[in-house]
């Protein structure tokens, strides 16, 4: 029987500032967490991401900084290569889109979708600033008409998160200079997604294990009636458009974004030197294709990319499902750096554990609702679980079998009716665990995950190994060997979340082999003349004076 064969992608991240944490809750933990554990599962899975190197977000950031388009896409790259390192997120493959590769595949989509029908060039108005040239939608700065919220963009309005047409817009300026502007006639290559409305509708309809917001989202937005929209823009950074009478256009970044989750898998393809390993898994029917992302990014994927896949000719298969979030706030307020309502990731993973971090952020993603990084919260469950729970018990229990045993877990002799509860319970945990992460329900899992260790604070406890060492040495030998076995199982299921942590454990507890290629599985070992390690405490308690000074950082509580 075949391997399930699944590709994972996050978000494709702008190679133009910061990944903050509200990007890692929205895409990259719940994809890392996802991707981790279907590979423990025996999945064959590949997880894609890259920089999205292209866009007027790019080109308007690199002006006002006054560099070179490549320069600053080339550093912001590296940058969140060391952020993704910092933060065990684990890519098989972090590619970027301004390669030639790339290039070419979007001219692909391009021309088939063209040929298709589904593409047609109209003339049109657009804003022009004296000072500079045709402007793109992001160079643009205006009045939504839905919200009335100044400071919406060309293409999309931040406040209530509607998609705009660049003249829809009042009160326009230039966003870079300022200035007024005025509209001129240019000529654009339209995507007529309205003409693959009913296959959209079709197609989603059918998604029946989707999260409602997402599909509901999705569904309205075609019941409202999609409109053709613009794919190109007047620019030179980016995507040539392949046509003769196009000079000086190029692709919008939302057109050749999405295509480069396949563009960088050819990328790993390559590197493997086997380039047939990417359409092994894009054109395999059979593979399952997951998204993650923030809200605002559904619409391009539920709605734009796979149009985009039904339009052209190559059998790329469709995404099985889009996994999109809620918006993540710092404090119940959108991050937001120009008004230093952030957080300093570089100085945060000097400060604070990695591990506190991934299993905060799992503990309160917005997979149906807007949630928030909260400091104090964070110390809370960092002081209260992560070491009152589970760093309790990992180091109670290798602390005795090291200091009564000489390190060596004493084999059973019979199990009492408490031992066989506790595995009973422990695989119906285990269960529920499996069936919360094929379910892409992150915050329930992790939860059920500290149930391991909840449980075993307990066993622990209600054994009282410290009283029958002396007068019930088997029964305290069956305490202390079911103990390791839910420790090994504990282990297997932290790894997706606090990976390094499972591994320092695994170690510890001197289990076979690697914890990453442990088998998702209930069944438990048997651990005869078995050598733990010296152990050594996991989580150091986090200090008030430490989230005070963090809080002080933030300009609403100065």
């Amino acid at each position: 029987m075949s391997r399930e064969k699944i590709i994972v992608t996050g978000a494709l991240p702008y190679a133009n500032g910061p990944i903050h944490f509200g990007h890692i809750a929205g895409a990259y933990l719940p994809a890392d967490i996802y991707a981790r554990y279907k590979r423990a599962a025996g999945s064959d899975v590949i997880f894609i991401c890259g920089s999205d190197e292209h866009g007027v977000a790019i080109t308007f950031a690199a002006e006002k900084e006054g560099v070179p388009y490549q320069e600053y896409v080339d550093r912001w790259h590296e940058e969140h290569k060391k952020f993704f390192k910092n933060l065990n997120i684990e890519f098989d493959y972090f590619g970027r889109t301004s390669l030639p590769e790339h290039h070419k595949l979007s001219q692909q989509f391009f021309t088939d979708l063209l040929n298709n029908g589904f593409i047609k060039a109209k003339e049109t108005t657009q804003h022009y600033c004296s000072k500079h040239r045709f402007l793109a939608d992001r160079y643009l700065s205006g009045t939504c008409p839905y919200c009335g919220k100044i400071g919406a963009r060309g293409d999309e309005c931040p406040s209530c998160g509607r998609w705009l047409n660049a003249t829809d817009l009042s009160a326009v300026k230039c966003a870079l200079c300022g200035s007024t502007t005025e509209l001129k006639e240019t000529r654009h290559w339209f995507l007529q997604l309205q003409a693959l409305s009913p296959k959209l509708k079709e197609w989603l309809e059918s998604k029946s294990d989707w999260r409602e917001g997402v599909k509901k989202f999705a569904l309205s937005m075609i019941e409202e009636g999609l409109k053709e929209r613009a794919i190109t823009r007047d620019l030179s950074w980016g995507v040539p458009v392949p046509l003769g009478d196009a000079k000086g256009k190029v692709l919008y970044v939302w057109f050749d974004a999405p295509i480069g989750y396949i563009s960088i898998t050819q990328e790993w393809a390559d590197t493997t030197g086997k380039p047939g390993l990417c359409n092994d898994y894009w054109q395999d029917k059979g593979c399952k294709l997951i998204h993650f992302m923030g809200k605002d990014n559904i619409p391009f994927h539920a709605i734009v990319w796979p149009a985009m896949i039904m339009g052209q000719k190559q059998p790329y298969i469709l995404p099985a499902n889009v996994v999109g979030n809620e918006f993540f706030h710092l404090e119940g307020r959108k991050f937001s750096k120009s008004e230093g309502w952030y957080i300093d990731t570089d100085l945060f993973f000097k400060k604070f554990d990695v591990n506190s971090l991934r299993y905060y952020l799992s503990r309160v993603l917005p997979e149906t609702s807007d949630s928030s990084f909260y400091w104090r919260e964070f110390q809370k469950l960092h002081n209260t679980e992560l070491a009152d729970i589970y760093g309790n018990f990992v180091n109670r229990l290798l602390t005795f079998i090291q200091k009564y045993f000489d390190g060596i877990v004493p084999a059973p002799k019979k199990l009492q009716k408490i031992d066989e509860e506790l595995i009973r319970g422990i695989g119906e945990v285990f269960e529920s665990l499996t069936n919360q992460l094929e379910s892409f329900e992150i915050r329930d899992g992790v939860s059920s995950m500290m149930d391991i260790a909840r449980i075993g604070n307990k066993y622990f406890n209600d054994s009282a190994p410290w009283a029958t060492k002396k007068d019930d040495p088997d029964r305290c030998a069956a305490t202390l060997h079911t103990s390791m076995q839910l420790l090994y199982l504990l282990a297997i299921a932290t790894y997706p979340f606090m990976p390094s942590i499972a591994e320092t454990v695994w170690k510890m507890a001197r289990f076979s082999g690697d914890v990453k290629d442990a088998k998702w599985s209930v069944a438990l070992p048997t651990f005869i003349k078995h050598k733990i390690e010296e152990p050594r405490v996991l989580f150091k308690k986090i200090e008030d004076s430490q989230i005070e000074e963090e809080l002080g950082k933030l300009p609403s509580s100065k």
